[in-house]
């Protein structure tokens, strides 16, 4: 499949969103709802709705076939063009089990939809195998490494738990604590600089899930 020039890689090309010298990292925003997926034994898989914001919305959309009869093939197309990338990047989504990363299997199920100015991607990143639930925490952090792009889910309402996995399993959203030179080193950041690829896990939130075994 011949991947949409303007999405490949995704997070790079997003950069010409922004004019040249334009300052202060993000320059883009995804906001995020994510249900953990799984049965009273074991996680098996994340559904994820990722909406775009306006401009970057706008962006994905310029230049292609919106006409009636072309629509649907669109955004398919570009569906197909997004998830080939992000899963090069593994979804964004770091998994832990204690410091042992939590593999994903490839993954093109999904849609792209759009309500009013902005765009919404709904998929599925099943496991590579399905995690046996313990009384050992799990961590889930979902971000893109130079934060060029915000990632955050609004609240925590915005997380859910399969109703199996409620049985056994709670969870806490812990919100992202950069220092102010943190801060006042990304704001310092125009679009065309190189990245930084530590900077996106300082102002991540973070999903600490933990079961009864």
């Amino acid at each position: 499949m011949k991947t949409n020039p303007k999405l490949l890689p995704f997070i790079f090309i997003l950069s010409l969103l922004m004019p040249i010298g334009a300052q202060a990292h993000p320059h883009s925003w995804i906001n995020m709802k994510t249900k953990i997926e799984g049965n009273e034994e074991q996680i098996t898989g994340l559904t994820m709705s990722w909406t775009f914001d306006s401009l970057t919305s706008a962006y994905m959309l310029d230049g292609e076939n919106l006409s009636a009869e072309n629509k649907a093939a669109t955004f398919k197309k570009l569906k197909d063009s997004v998830m080939e990338n992000i899963n090069v990047e593994h979804y964004f989504t770091y998994f832990y089990d204690g410091e042992t990363p939590i593999k994903y299997a490839f993954s093109n199920q999904g849609t792209l939809t759009q309500n009013g100015p902005k765009l919404t991607l709904d998929f599925y990143v099943p496991l590579s195998k399905p995690k046996a639930i313990s009384d050992r925490p799990l961590k889930l952090a979902i971000f893109e490494p130079s934060y060029y792009v915000d990632m955050s889910w609004d609240s925590k309402n915005d997380i859910e738990l399969s109703s199996a996995l409620s049985k056994r399993c709670s969870f806490e959203l812990i919100p992202p604590n950069p220092t102010p030179e943190q801060v006042t080193y990304a704001m310092s950041l125009s679009v065309d600089q190189d990245p930084d690829n530590a900077l996106g896990q300082l102002f991540t939130q973070t999903v600490i899930i933990n079961c009864l075994k």
